[in-house]
């Protein structure tokens, strides 16, 4: 077995000189390492040797094996080397200043983000400033803070992802006004935009949806400057619009009311109308003045301040102006329908 490993050693050297191309060079891996191969069929005879025999020529084989494979990977870099240095030399050498053979198709940014941008833009002229606060809240901003302890009815309208006791992906951005009154002392001009949670699928509900909400608390507020202020939001978003207030209910607002805007499909003359179901109006948000309960759990003296507070959901502005009537399409990710922003 030795002269037959010494016999191998040198036709290897022999072999490898010989080679010219990468398929000669894997033909010969695997004469010699295959699973037939010379050096492969030697190592299993090696069980038919006592052991200290076996002992012996096996360390000769790993060698022999190791040295061959270290001569492969050696050979194969140097030829690589020497068919790029040819493809670089003989090919058509490429020039990078020459523009590109195909168009690259542009991003555009989604239609949630365009509204909610222009919505944002809309309210800093009239000096509201954009506040933030976290996507995973405690019950306190969430709930309490908001009149909202937790024997009242109103927790039951909320479908409330809860993380650990007490810890819970927000339901609304209002925790943001209750963050921004306690750190902050009045007149008080905010938004709050963002992502918000609760726990419902289907045409027109989301696990996971935006909010803007609006805070303005001064000495002497009125509903009369809340109504003035969702009339320019919606004129700048849609236009001359109509707009009808309806009593309603929230536990940090009262008086609250839901807002309506004329259908901007039929223009208030329905008619089998899809989009407004019919009734020639379209809800958009809800709103009302700051519950006094809410004013005193950030220190401020609800005799002394009043304030309004409103709240859009960006999803539903979104398809009221671009004709969208699934509000899952936002979140599919389908390139036909983002490509049209």
């Amino acid at each position: 077995m030795i002269d037959n490993i010494q016999r191998i050693q040198k036709e290897v050297g022999s072999e490898l000189a010989k080679v010219s191309d990468l398929d000669s060079l894997e033909k010969l891996r695997v004469h010699y390492l295959g699973k037939k191969g010379i050096i492969t069929s030697l190592m299993a005879s090696l069980r038919d040797l006592d052991p200290e025999r076996r002992r012996e020529m096996g360390a000769s084989l790993n060698s022999l094996k190791t040295d061959f494979e270290a001569q492969l990977d050696s050979r194969k870099r140097d030829m690589a080397r020497v068919q790029l240095d040819k493809e670089l030399t003989q090919s058509p050498k490429l020039d990078v200043t020459l523009p590109g053979q195909f168009p690259i198709a542009t991003g555009s940014f989604h239609p949630i983000t365009l509204v909610m941008e222009e919505m944002v833009e809309a309210m800093e002229r009239i000096g509201y400033q954009v506040a933030s606060g976290p996507e995973i809240e405690n019950e306190f901003f969430n709930f309490e803070a908001l009149n909202t302890p937790s024997d009242h009815p109103a927790r039951d309208m909320q479908d409330t992802f809860y993380i650990d006791k007490g810890i819970l992906l927000r339901s609304h951005t209002s925790p943001v006004q209750i963050r921004t009154m306690k750190d902050r002392q009045p007149p008080l001009q905010i938004i709050s935009v963002g992502r918000v949670y609760r726990s419902d699928y289907d045409m027109t509900h989301t696990p996971m949806f935006h909010q803007m909400e609006g805070l303005f608390v001064e000495q002497s507020v009125s509903l009369a400057d809340l109504k003035a202020t969702l009339q320019y939001l919606v004129k700048q978003l849609f236009g001359n619009q109509p707009l009808r207030f309806r009593p309603s209910f929230f536990p940090f607002t009262e008086p609250s009311a839901e807002v309506d805007m004329r259908c901007i499909l039929c223009k208030g003359a329905p008619k089998e109308c899809r989009m407004c179901g019919s009734s020639g109006w379209l809800e958009i948000g809800g709103c009302g003045m700051v519950h006094p309960n809410v004013f005193r759990s950030v220190n401020y003296d609800p005799d002394r301040v009043t304030g309004f507070a409103f709240g859009m959901g960006i999803e539903r502005i979104s398809m009221l102006k671009y004709g969208i009537d699934d509000l899952r399409s936002f979140f599919e990710n389908d390139y036909r329908m983002l490509e049209q922003f």
